[in-house]
């Protein structure tokens, strides 16, 4: 078979990449270089420009302070008592800063100009002077947000700021000062024009010298890749690379014209063991069709004895239930042994208590002491009597419902937990042999409608199989049975903390005859048999997890009806 080669459209020549790679980091690194210095110059010019603003505040400041003394002097010289009188001298004093301002207009960037006097009897702000620029139209008053733009605040075209006016430690006003941005902006424009001028200049240089560099690089690329499309093509092995003026071509042609070299060689060496082979071949040929004829028959034999293994595959798996049933069996009658046995000797020793009661009685010599002992005994024994023998039928009655599931696969509605519990009754002699936990997470009222006789088996086969292989070397081993119920889909997770399946065989678990335990006992059987109940008999899915050391786990899924609702309602 050919290899498959995949060109993928996103390859690129070494010539592209070159050329992308280089402009692409002059690219980034200038527009960087220049983006870093930009800002910072415009960081530079809005700081020039806040503190060319904050000087003129500061001058407007001082003039109207020395305004503010003035009017002061004024109003104390002419011993004005009322408001008014008071406030006629601030105007006089307020058209002469207001005719002050107007020298402004030498500086085109300031735009408005509010002067706010403290009024000492409201302590109320009102406007003292204020200037507007040719072409701008009057601003409103900033009473509220003057003391605010002592900070600059900064709009997009605008920049406003305050500066207080204090006469002597005392806030006497405000200046409030609006200017454009226009300068700023302008020189922004300016220098991105600049930069970019810059930038196309460098990146055409630096094209100029990729285009270069790649010439330098891409050529001799060029002339051995040639070389070695003519040698693969016509396969003219004879061909050699050329010297070029870069040492690393130089060094790659040497070892391509000793490859060369090599491969010429191997090739005559190869054209004569073609000629040997093509000799031998002729003589194989006749043994081939006689081999050819024997197989022939040895498959139809073959093809025979596969037949019948998968008959007797058929009737095994039919014994291992059988003798999945039969362990049963005898592990229920060693179990149910116990309590008759505690229940015959509680009935002797009751018969024997009874026949010497019998015998004072009829000789006379009965007291009242011995009676009371043997009616206090003769309870004793009935209790354990009663005891043992319906803890007997419970385990009979328990078996008795685990045979009749294994024998029927109809579908009925019972209890999945009392099936559980049922199951592992009926493992109890091989749980108690050793210490092993088991753990049921079943809802108690959880009644379902599926087949209860391969559910029955697939617990048997599972709990069977982590006794005889996870738990091999341990006695404290634990199992846990979940079952959860998710719409019509039933969930059992069965989960052990043995020592796990080894990576040899966790791919073929569910294979027939796949054991660790060959020649011990272990068939190879028993999830096999999970494997076909689950997904033939319940219809469902079974998958399998193991950590070597760690135990296995299994999910079965299959459909069921829930009829837990019903027996609610």
């Amino acid at each position: 078979m050919k290899a498959v080669v995949n060109t993928s459209s996103k390859t690129s020549t070494i010539r592209s990449a070159l050329f992308v790679g280089v402009m692409a980091i002059c690219s980034l690194t200038i527009c960087v270089a220049m983006l870093a210095s930009t800002l910072h110059d415009i960081g530079q010019q809005r700081t020039a420009l806040i503190n060319e603003l904050k000087t003129y505040a500061s001058v407007i400041a001082y003039n109207a302070q020395v305004s503010f003394i003035a009017a002061e002097q004024r109003i104390e010289q002419s011993e004005a008592k009322t408001t008014d009188e008071k406030e006629n001298i601030y105007n006089d004093f307020a058209h002469i800063e207001e005719n002050r301002l107007y020298s402004f207009e030498a500086v085109p960037m300031l735009h408005n100009i509010h002067i706010y006097r403290l009024q000492a009897a409201s302590d109320k702000l009102a406007l003292y002077s204020i200037y507007n620029a040719r072409g701008i139209g009057p601003y409103p008053t900033q009473y509220d947000k003057v003391a605010s733009f002592l900070t600059p605040y900064l709009t997009d075209n605008h920049i406003e700021l305050s500066q207080e006016i204090r006469v002597g430690d005392t806030l006497a006003g405000y200046v409030y000062v609006r200017a454009s941005q226009q300068k700023l902006q302008t020189y922004i424009q300016n220098n991105v024009l600049i930069d970019l001028l810059i930038i196309l200049c460098a990146l055409t240089i630096a094209y100029f010298l990729t285009r270069k560099l790649d010439q330098r690089f891409t050529t001799p690329i060029h002339q051995l890749l040639q070389l070695v499309q003519r040698i693969a093509k016509d396969k003219e092995y004879h061909l050699r690379a050329q010297q070029t003026n870069v040492a690393e071509f130089n060094t790659f042609g040497k070892a391509l014209n000793t490859m060369l070299d090599k491969v010429e060689r191997q090739i005559i060496k190869q054209q004569q063991t073609e000629t040997e082979i093509r000799e031998l071949y002729q003589g194989l040929e006749q043994k081939v069709s006689e081999r050819t004829d024997a197989l022939k028959s040895s498959n139809q034999e073959l093809l025979n004895t596969l037949a019948t293994l998968h008959q007797y595959q058929n009737q095994i798996v039919e014994t291992e239930k059988m003798a999945s049933l039969g362990q049963m069996v005898a592990g229920v009658a060693h179990e149910v042994n116990t309590p008759i046995g505690l229940g015959v000797t509680a009935s002797t020793l009751l018969q024997d208590r009874l026949t010497q009661i019998e015998r004072a009685y009829t000789e006379k010599k009965l007291t009242s002491s011995q009676l009371g002992r043997f009616l206090s005994e003769s309870k004793e024994n009935l209790g354990i009597i009663y005891r043992n023998l319906e803890r007997a039928a419970s385990l009979i009655s328990s078996f008795k419902q685990v045979a009749v599931d294994q024998s029927h696969d109809s579908q009925r509605s019972f209890n999945m937990a009392q099936l559980i519990n049922e199951v592992l009754l009926s493992l109890r002699p091989n749980l108690k042999k050793n210490h092993h936990q088991v753990v049921v997470e079943c809802p108690p009222e959880l009644i379902i409608e599926s087949k209860a006789g391969p559910i029955n088996q697939i617990l048997i086969n599972l709990i069977m199989n982590s006794l005889i292989h996870a738990f091999d070397n341990t006695d404290q081993g634990n199992i846990t049975i979940a079952v959860k119920i998710s719409g019509t889909r039933c969930k059992l997770s069965y989960r052990d903390d043995g020592s796990g399946v080894p990576e040899s065989i966790k791919k073929r678990i569910f294979d027939p005859f796949v054991t660790t335990k060959r020649g011990e006992g272990g068939s190879g059987l028993g999830l096999h048999l999970v494997y076909n109940l689950v997904t033939q008999a319940l219809n469902g899915t079974i998958s399998f997890t193991s950590t070597l050391g760690q135990g296995v786990q299994i999910l079965i899924d299959f459909p069921v009806i829930n009829n837990s609702h019903q027996n609610k309602s």
